[in-house]
């Protein structure tokens, strides 16, 4: 967000289980995930070795106005992590012209999670909040056992 690039190569993330975030700030299952993400999983495993990414797809490719949505977003739920304004839209295939390597892409949110070695190890599609009941409960706790399992190796 603030015009600074960010690689996987940066020193934050080597060694480290890493999330990235597919997002955009006009959906709201993003901000679920994003919710969960700032409320419970970062607190809980970023000082146990977890990084979280943030690749924003906002409506517009004007870097100022994705960079002010952002901003508001970032304050709103206080995420601690980085916010990355792509210069992408949600338009069809722009994530995947963005990040070649995601073939298929399917909707917002996308998570990839990363192990320590920088090899993906899962990627999920879409989110289901707390108002899904067990569902979010099911994918919390598979998600918080694949983080612990990543953390182990």
């Amino acid at each position: 967000m603030n015009g600074h690039r960010v690689s996987l190569t940066d020193n934050q993330f080597r060694n480290k289980v890493v999330i990235v975030q597919i997002l955009g700030s006009w959906c709201p299952n993003c901000m679920d995930e994003t919710n969960y993400f700032v409320s419970r999983y970062y607190k809980k495993y970023h000082a146990k070795g977890v990084e979280i990414i943030g690749l924003a797809y906002e409506r517009t490719t004007d870097f100022a106005l994705s960079q002010k949505t952002l901003q508001q977003l970032k304050t709103h739920f206080d995420v601690p992590y980085p916010l990355l304004i792509t210069g992408y839209t949600p338009a069809k295939g722009d994530p995947e012209k963005s990040l070649p390597m995601l073939a298929d892409f399917k909707g917002f949110p996308t998570t990839i999670i990363i192990d320590k070695k920088g090899y993906v190890r899962k990627i999920h599609t879409g989110f289901s909040g707390p108002g899904t009941g067990a569902y979010y409960t099911q994918f919390i706790d598979e998600f918080e056992k694949l983080t612990d399992k990543l953390l182990a190796e």
